[in-house]
């Protein structure tokens, strides 16, 4: 009979991602009519839309009374004939509509790409609320939805909050803006998005095996006698909540005798794709720094511009490579929702990050002006991936 204590496991124990109904960030709106909802989301687009990509989750009145009563429900003749899913380019932007059930995990893959989510709360649940204080849409048989209000709003003449919604949010610290103040409004849900900005790990990779140079790349001594993987380390430390070396399983005994923490690759075989993808199933919710170990001229003024000009709302926050005008993949701010692009590529039969980050919606930085810029990152033999 085994004698391991360790409770066995049918499925391995993966970290999650604290993800909502529909994403990581998203804000459902209530106690208006649906119309009013959408009305306020259309206003506060403007002003959010330059630093968020923004997705609004409705639900169609209309079709779904014409489908009660015998109609199509909106469906054209392709999905009336029976196709399971049409996709329409219409020049500006495409539509895609699905015969099946959307369930959550579908949901929440859809809207991964998205930095903030809107939801007409009247229909749907997300973890954080906005409420308005409507007259015509009283909250008391919803309050079971009122999990996490961020904001409340006062249409003109309303000025308290009910009894019933006092006693039941019990927290007078919730700021109470003006429905009218579309401005404000906008202000608070970037400040709060802004608060809930991922915290900074590094990761420094050095698990190649060096095979074009003949010798271990990370071990090389351009400082001093600190080799080059304790370099790199020691560089993002003061920016980071911590600093790992992503390394392959037969490094890591090396790499804790020279005082590093090493993270070994559980995808293998990829390359640069195999630590960055280590590194989110380690933690998803993180957004990882990650440089390669072979920069030697790497300055603490070059990570602290990429720091500075971080944009969460993005995929990644990368330099252009002054080699070829394409983002660098190895120093680079991977944010948490880039764990899904990068698995979908690898799903397609890509691992290259630079591919990924050339079709995704990222932030691309040139390089700050200083004299070591044009040899922070060495040059490289391979041809830049294609867009596709």
């Amino acid at each position: 009979m085994p004698t391991d204590s360790t409770p066995h496991r049918k499925h391995a124990q993966l970290a999650r991602p604290a993800l909502g109904e529909f994403g990581r960030h998203e804000l459902a709106i209530l106690g208006a009519p649906c119309g009013r909802i959408k009305e306020l989301v259309t206003r506060l687009l403007p002003h959010l839309e330059p630093v968020l990509r923004v997705a609004y989750v409705d639900a169609d009145h209309a079709a779904g009374d014409d489908a009660a009563q015998g109609g199509t429900g909106g469906a054209d003749v392709i999905m009336q004939a029976g196709a399971s899913v049409e996709l329409t380019d219409k020049i500006t932007f495409r539509r895609l509509d699905l015969r099946r059930d959307v369930d959550k995990f579908a949901q929440q893959e859809w809207m991964h790409h998205q930095s903030l989510v809107l939801v007409n709360g009247n229909h749907f649940r997300a973890r954080q609320q906005i409420i308005i204080l409507d007259p015509a849409k009283p909250l008391e048989k919803k309050l079971d939805r009122l999990t996490d209000v961020r904001l409340i709003l006062l249409p003109e003449g309303v000025t308290e909050l009910p009894d019933y919604l006092r006693e039941h949010l019990q927290d007078t610290t919730i700021p109470q803006l003006a429905l009218a103040d579309t401005e404000a409004i906008a202000a608070a849900i970037l400040q709060e998005w802004q608060q809930q900005r991922p915290y900074v790990r590094g990761l420094v990779l050095a698990g190649g095996r060096s095979q074009r140079m003949g010798e271990d790349k990370s071990r090389l001594t351009y400082h001093g006698q600190q080799e080059q993987r304790a370099y790199a380390a020691g560089s993002l430390a003061p920016f980071c909540e911590d600093v790992l070396v992503s390394c392959r399983p037969d490094q890591v005994a090396e790499l804790e005798a020279a005082g590093l923490a090493p993270l070994p690759d559980t995808f293998l075989g990829l390359g640069p794709m195999s630590g960055l993808l280590s590194a989110f199933q380690l933690d998803p919710d993180a957004a990882w720094l990650v440089v390669a170990c072979d920069l030697p001229f790497l300055t603490e003024a070059t990570l602290s511009h990429l720091l500075a000009h971080r944009h969460a709302g993005r995929m990644a926050t990368a330099y252009r490579s002054p080699e070829n005008e394409w983002p660098e993949p190895l120093i680079t701010i991977w944010e948490p929702r880039s764990y899904g692009t990068l698995l979908r590529f690898l799903s397609l039969g890509y691992s290259c990050p630079r591919k990924a980050l050339i079709n995704s919606d990222i932030e691309l930085l040139p390089l700050p002006h200083q004299p070591s810029c044009g040899t922070l990152i060495p040059p490289s033999s391979e041809k830049p991936p294609r867009r596709s």
